[in-house]
């Protein structure tokens, strides 16, 4: 079975200059994990759920911290100020241009490919997700559940 077999053709893709906040929209309305970043056609990154969490890691703390309505109250006054720092973090990653946190470094396949390297690809580089290229073009995507889904109908 080969990609273009499972893939499918219709790419639902970021542009470069596009918000985080709706590089977000964009996956949710389409319930996807991730999108591959284009610009003038060219394929120039990926960006996917990982990476948006990714933005929300407070670095000082050196991991994820969004508190609960109870946490909030039972905070410090001395903990408040970093509580506003974080607030203001947080509103300020929707702004963040999608350039600025995709992953540049894209892992493709041909569609002429078998879904067994499509698979070795995806587990091997941890991935979820690979851009079908032809000719320097994005044709499709193939995910795991797609190369999953293929399997079932054989």
């Amino acid at each position: 079975m080969k990609v273009k077999d499972v893939m499918n053709p219709d790419v639902v893709f970021c542009k470069p200059d596009d918000t985080v906040r709706e590089a977000a929209k964009l996956l949710k309305e389409n319930n996807i994990s991730g999108a591959p970043v284009l610009e003038d056609g060219q394929l120039v990154g990926v960006v996917s759920e990982a990476d948006l969490l990714e933005l929300l890691v407070i670095p000082e703390k050196g991991n994820l911290w969004l508190p609960s309505p109870f946490e909030v109250i039972e905070v410090p006054i001395r903990e408040l100020l970093s509580w506003e720092e974080t607030k203001k973090m947080l509103s300020d990653v929707g702004s963040t241009k999608v350039e600025e946190m995709m992953t540049k470094e894209v892992h493709t396949i041909s569609s002429e490919a078998s879904v067994e390297e499509a698979s070795e690809l995806m587990v091997r580089h941890r991935i979820n997700r690979l851009p079908v290229m032809e000719n320097d073009r994005v044709v499709g995507i193939v995910t795991r559940g797609d190369i999953i889904e293929g399997l079932a109908k054989l």
